[in-house]
């Protein structure tokens, strides 16, 4: 099996599974040193990669290298920065593929090709396609690539599209959710009633492996979750119990939330808080008998340690120093 973006934060957990069930696996990085020993380097992705030398031999690409949310964008075009690499890239990566003798390709998407917000109905895999940032552009664009290449070609095409994925060393929105509450600043989200789902980083990797491995998945589209929807202030309250601490929530009504948000410009953000984002998995569990194998409570105790011991390590560091 190939993994591409390997040395990432899902393709870490990935190769980790695949090398405690001792299956043999090839770690693609864009370049040396990027924290794979042995890894093949491909240098950057886009539309002339030249992925053969990490294919030859294998039979099934899980392929998650991609360009993500960028928090300060510095591209002049961001969705042709985000094409560059997601549609291109992954077109390339696809015919070079086939070329290759590979059979099944098992491409991460995101469940924001449906949109971003799920409403008061669960998004299913027959959800309409709305997607609204270059990023999830750019994922349902490689979609229907795939989709081309799969019906000309015979190339078995799996598609896995996630919800927000944590775990240890989780970076981004999530951290930054850690942070505030580990430090008991105040959050004014207490009169929230949402709906979000979220992917333990693990229980990703498990369903990646199926994917990889069921003779169903083939030419199927998947949403995939944790199975537990949890609204923003119960996500507080079930993190601040994995760290040890009491959540500082205030219910200021919904209405005064995006008031401000539109008034400091921060709209997309209270819409991030206090919208659902839900999803249906009833596929991947009848389709191919997924289920996921860590409870959140479970993943987010295990999130909260490592993240507490990251803090440790980088606060001795600092005092070496």
């Amino acid at each position: 099996m190939v993994v591409t973006g390997a040395s990432g934060f899902v393709g870490r957990a990935l190769m980790q599974r695949l090398r405690a069930d001792g299956r043999p696996v090839r770690a693609v990085v864009k370049a040396r040193g990027d924290g794979c020993d042995h890894a093949v380097a491909v240098g950057a992705i886009d539309g002339q990669t030249t992925w053969a030398p990490a294919l030859a031999g294998c039979d099934v690409v899980v392929h998650l290298a991609a360009r993500v949310h960028v928090m300060r964008e510095e591209a002049n075009d961001p969705l042709a920065a985000f094409r560059a690499v997601n549609v291109d890239g992954t077109v390339r990566l696809a015919h070079e593929a086939i070329r290759a003798g590979v059979r099944r390709l098992v491409f991460v998407s995101s469940v924001k090709i449906h949109g971003d917000a799920s409403g008061a109905i669960p998004f299913t895999e027959t959800a309409p396609s709305a997607p609204a940032d270059a990023y999830s552009i750019s994922k349902w664009e490689a979609e229907q690539e795939l989709a081309r290449i799969a019906e000309a070609t015979g190339l078995e095409v799996v598609v896995l599209r996630p919800p927000l994925v944590y775990g240890p060393g989780v970076a981004g929105n999530f951290r930054r959710l850690l942070d505030t509450v580990r430090r008991g600043l105040p959050m004014p989200l207490g009169a929230v009633h949402n709906r979000r789902s979220l992917l333990y980083v693990e229980n990703l990797a498990d369903a990646l492996v199926t994917c990889a491995d069921h003779p169903a998945a083939a030419g199927r589209a998947f949403l995939v979750c944790d199975g537990t929807s949890v609204s923003t202030p119960e996500l507080i309250r079930r993190c601040a119990g994995a760290l040890g601490v009491v959540p500082n929530l205030w219910s200021v009504p919904v209405p005064i939330l995006w008031l401000a948000g539109t008034m400091t410009r921060r709209a997309a953000a209270i819409g991030r808080l206090t919208g659902s984002l839900e999803v249906d998995d009833a596929a991947i569990r009848t389709v191919l008998g997924w289920r996921p194998r860590v409870a959140m409570d479970d993943a987010l105790a295990i999130t909260a340690k490592a993240y507490l011991a990251g803090r440790c390590s980088a606060l001795s560091a600092g005092l070496e120093r």
